[in-house]
């Protein structure tokens, strides 16, 4: 008996769970399950265990850390096999295709920013955190649009895709620019020297995995120590990662370790750190809370600076001629995908970790920021598309 097939007189419960994993949805619900659990813990008698659990250090590193500097640059590496995928060969392989999802995250990363820092202004503590809406989470978004089922035009969903992962190539641009501190020469010249013997490697048509993945451990080793986010290891592995040619595509090592790690990504990895990072103490929170300048600025960051700017550079791109409207779409439709593209979850909780180091108030007020924000978007998103396709 397989997981996988449920043909195989597999137990009925059994066939419903692989039924639920192959489905596109199932990544959102699992993350927005975890990070639901990690709110309940947070405010419950358990509140107490799940915080010393997380700052409880394992091999010099709290599990907190563990998580957020060796989990998710396992998330990012997947993302990084996603891009270089998408621009190579898939979505995102030609100017025309990457037109309109590349001017919608540009706005989309633009505009967020700018509302924050205009709520944020003269506090020089909170300007830190200017990057932290400009982030859409990919799998929270497709998510809850496929939630939706077949009505929605296949269209849109890629269009969504490609707009993410644009959107997280800008975010890992902006966490090595802005979010790395304090480097260590040396260990930075260590990092480069990793990375040029895994491009050699790659020039010389090494198709086996193993020696990446054991130099990427190293070179993660490396930039963890260097001050560089350690999670751009991650990336910078899934560049040097190849990915070979249309007549090679079956044993392309690139699609190989996407597959390999897309349920342990999808279902351990994210899910782990939204449990880890969603948890925060509503104790003492009140409505006047909510519009302190960091949680305000998050919220209408991701639910108003979201909807503005994809919106409008897309509408932008398109009247001027540069892009066209996803086949079978319509106006309102990516009204709507706009709306969902504020859902911010991974990237901005991930964010919001490196813009607040060893400051745990503003750390909470950025999740409450949001969780708030997100979940206002996928709301508001989902009603205005159902409003729509159940008219069509």
């Amino acid at each position: 008996m397989t997981l996988l097939n449920p043909d195989k007189q597999t137990p009925r419960a059994l066939a419903v769970l692989a039924s639920f994993l192959a489905s596109e949805s199932a990544g959102g619900i699992v993350l927005m399950g975890a990070a639901l659990a990690a709110i309940i813990v947070a405010n419950s008698p358990m509140a107490a265990f799940y915080f010393a659990a997380l700052h409880s250090v394992w091999g010099g590193l709290s599990v907190e850390l563990w998580i957020n500097d060796g989990l998710m640059a396992i998330f990012f590496l997947m993302v990084g096999l996603e891009i270089k995928r998408e621009v190579l060969a898939g979505g995102l392989a030609t100017w025309g295709q990457r037109a309109l999802p590349g001017f919608a995250a540009a706005g989309g990363m633009l505009v967020p920013a700018l509302i924050y820092v205009g709520i944020n202004s003269g506090n020089a503590e909170t300007l830190s955190g200017w990057a932290i809406p400009a982030a859409t989470d990919i799998a929270f978004a497709l998510g809850v649009l496929s939630l939706l089922g077949k009505r929605v035009p296949t269209s849109l969903k890629v269009f969504l895709a490609a707009l993410a992962i644009l959107d997280d190539l800008g975010a890992v641009t902006i966490i090595a620019l802005f979010y790395s501190t304090g480097l260590n020469l040396p260990m930075l010249g260590a990092s480069f020297a990793t990375l040029a013997v895994l491009v050699i490697i790659n020039r010389m048509g090494v198709q086996r995995l193993l020696p990446y993945l054991l130099l990427g451990l190293l070179l993660w080793f490396f930039v963890l120590q260097s001050g560089v986010h350690a999670t751009l290891a991650g990336v910078a592995l899934a560049l040097c990662i190849p990915l070979g040619t249309r007549q090679e595509e079956a044993r392309s090592p690139l699609l190989l370790l996407e597959e390999k790690m897309h349920y342990w990504v999808a279902f351990a990895v994210v899910p782990v750190f939204g449990f880890a990072n969603a948890g925060v103490s509503l104790a003492g929170i009140t409505p006047g809370n909510l519009v302190d300048p960091v949680p305000l600025g998050v919220a209408l960051g991701l639910f108003v600076g979201k909807q503005i700017g994809v919106f409008l550079a897309a509408a932008l791109a398109i009247r001027a001629g540069l892009a066209t409207l996803p086949e079978g779409s319509n106006w309102v439709q990516m009204y709507g995908v706009a709306l969902l593209c504020g859902i911010g979850f991974t990237m901005s909780l991930f964010i919001g970790n490196l813009a607040f180091p060893g400051a745990p108030h503003l750390i909470d007020e950025v999740k409450v920021g949001v969780l708030l924000g997100s979940i206002v978007s996928a709301v508001v998103g989902i009603l205005i598309l159902r409003s729509r396709l159940s008219r069509s």
